[in-house]
């Protein structure tokens, strides 16, 4: 029971829901890192999130398998991405109209296609309980951690060490920051920056996948949150870097589940303005980062924001 705890249960309740909540997070705020390492913005990444979640969903109600769901959702993210960045290399495109477009295409594709499985239900993606050391129930539930989860981890860890060590994170850098020097290179920037969109959707999808297939683990219209956009917001604030954006998305998802935490031990008045948390967390952060004076140190010097 709660009461066993006492207060114990909100630090240990905002532990479990940073866990939960980031997991979208994590793998938006990476695939827009990538993209805008490359010198592009992709604020369609909300839609192309949404639609990730519809066909998790529906790909594993008829497969009967979660991680085919998983997999249909990156197929999906990444034909977003890779249309995205086909318009995108059009002379006088610009990359955020074409990105809030594709963000109402994905949401209403998306909604469209799936009202035949907002009552069906679908496997869920594994968990692993790491907190099988403890009799406490909330420590158990704290530590029931999604695969994707950890998966979200290594794959921040390992683009952090490849953007520094490697030949794609050079030319994924050079061509971010100037696409002149990238041409006397032999380099193409309009196929890095397609590539590197289509990575990006990808990844985002798999955090979509993540909503249906676990947390909350269905498919409706009101699944996401804005998570794609706050993304976007998330990049800046890790300022570019992907285990930053681990830590940033972790701190949103505690911002998350701060709410929640307050009414698991009891508290029946006012928690609910804590839902906003990760809402006002997102315009402190524009503010504080985004001012007229202030450089955004890390940043792209391709990117449309720097310009």
């Amino acid at each position: 029971m709660e009461s066993d705890i006492g207060l114990w249960g909100v630090p240990l309740a905002i532990l479990g829901g940073a866990i939960r909540v980031s997991t979208p997070f994590i793998f938006v705020s990476l695939g827009e890192t990538l993209t805008e390492r490359s010198g592009r913005i992709n604020l369609g990444l909300e839609g192309t999130l949404v639609f990730g979640a519809m066909t998790a969903y529906a790909t594993a109600v008829m497969t009967g398998s979660a991680w085919l769901g998983v997999l249909a959702a990156a197929a999906s993210g990444l034909c977003f991405g890779v249309f995205h960045g086909w318009i995108c290399k059009f002379p006088r495109v610009n990359d955020i109209a074409i990105g809030i477009a594709m963000m109402l295409f994905g949401i209403g594709l998306a909604f469209y296609l799936g009202k035949a499985f907002i009552q069906p239900s679908a496997p869920d993606l594994p968990s692993i309980p790491l907190g099988f050391w403890s009799d406490i129930p909330q420590v158990q539930a704290a530590l029931d951690v999604n695969v994707l989860f950890i998966i979200g981890g290594l794959l921040a860890l390992f683009l952090w060490w490849a953007l520094k060590n490697t030949r794609a994170g050079l030319v994924l850098r050079v061509v971010g920051d100037s696409s002149d020097a990238a041409r006397a290179m032999g380099l193409n920037p309009n196929a890095v920056r397609l590539v590197a969109t289509a990575v990006g959707g990808a990844l985002a999808a798999i955090g979509g996948a993540y909503l249906s297939l676990y947390y909350p683990g269905s498919w409706n219209e009101r699944i996401s949150s804005g998570q794609g956009l706050m993304a976007v917001a998330l990049v800046i604030f890790a300022r570019w870097n992907p285990l930053g954006c681990f830590a940033a998305a972790l701190l949103f998802g505690g911002a998350g589940a701060l709410g929640p935490a307050l009414q698991s031990v009891g508290v029946t008045q006012g928690y609910y303005l804590f839902y906003a948390a990760p809402y006002v967390l997102t315009l402190a952060i524009m503010i504080a980062t985004c001012s007229p004076g202030r450089r955004l140190a890390g940043a792209p010097g391709e990117l449309s924001i720097t310009k």
